[in-house]
């Protein structure tokens, strides 16, 4: 199991910082890596797979530097978002010479294993250059896990895939995260980093400005309001009383139940069930109305 560790990273273009200040360790499972269009996630992904220096701070995996240190790029997949592969070799060919690069014993197998476990091995012999966008993101995919690597590095790995094509990558990275490898994936559509990662970094202006799982930084955004959807036996009587208290903002009654506006999320999951016992009435649905990664990924960046 292999750990990615940046210390302090930063990286500017004459007077252009891209990535400024960043510390974040990424393990084993599937880590989102979130953040507006140029916010620097293409960078700190580079410099992860060794691609690009940075020009300050540290990036290192299990203890070892990355940069200008090839002994340890065997262990790491690199998919970037740009085209990285020649249009006339086949599919094949492109898969064979990454194998080769990395000085396989037997290149053909491993080019074979690899283009199986993205499906392209049907459409193989074919010039890259015919291939649809979702094909040829499925092709680096394979270029990338030729050499068996313990940590993937995708940077917006789904871009161009129709939905058959996404659900399998998704499976895929599933299996490769449960086998123990290290998965940092980037991408816009958060529905997919929802349903995908166990924990999320959050890059915004190319400061780290949030780590962890999605609802656990909900809740560290205390100066926000939490939106809450109830349904109880009495929503107008329980409405009379939630309203009542310092902990709620707004309490709004709908065709569907109440719509609450906690300002105190604390004292309100503690006065809730506390009301409702002592006024008789049965709380039917308490959902979190706003704790979706899209809304959290909104809150941060106007933050």
């Amino acid at each position: 199991m292999s750990v990615l560790e940046l210390r302090d990273v930063s990286r500017w273009y004459g007077n252009v910082v891209a990535v400024n200040g960043v510390t974040m360790t990424v393990g084993p499972g599937v880590t989102g890596l979130l953040g507006p269009n140029g916010a620097g996630k293409s960078t700190l992904i580079h410099m992860m797979g060794g691609f690009l220096a940075p020009s300050n701070g540290q990036v290192g995996i299990d203890g070892q530097r990355i940069w200008k240190n090839p002994s340890v790029y065997r262990h790491i997949g690199l998919v970037p978002e740009r085209e990285a592969a020649y249009d006339f070799l086949s599919g094949r060919q492109f898969v064979r010479s990454m194998a080769k690069l990395h000085k396989l014993s037997d290149p053909d197998a491993a080019a074979e294993r690899a283009l199986g476990m993205v499906e392209m091995a049907a459409a193989a012999d074919r010039a890259i250059g015919t291939y649809s966008k979702g094909m040829k993101q499925r092709i680096k995919m394979a270029s990338a896990l030729v050499h068996d690597p313990p940590v993937l590095l995708l940077d917006e790995p789904f871009n161009g895939m129709d939905p058959r094509q996404r659900l399998q990558l998704m499976d895929l990275i599933r299996k490769m995260a449960a086998e123990g490898r290290t998965v940092l994936f980037s991408s816009h559509i958060l529905e997919e980093v929802e349903r995908l990662a166990h924990h999320i970094e959050v890059i915004i202006a190319g400061r780290h400005a949030a780590s962890g799982d999605f609802r656990a930084i909900r809740r560290l955004m205390t100066d926000r309001p939490h939106m809450f959807a109830i349904r109880s036996s009495d929503d107008r009587r329980l409405a009379a009383v939630l309203i009542a208290d310092d902990s709620t903002r707004g309490v709004e009654l709908t065709s569907t139940g109440l719509q609450v506006e906690a300002v105190d999320f604390l004292r309100f999951t503690s006065l809730l069930p506390q009301a409702a016992r002592t006024a008789d009435i049965r709380l039917l649905e308490v959902s979190p109305a706003d704790e979706s990664l899209e809304s959290v990924f909104s809150y941060l960046v106007a933050s």
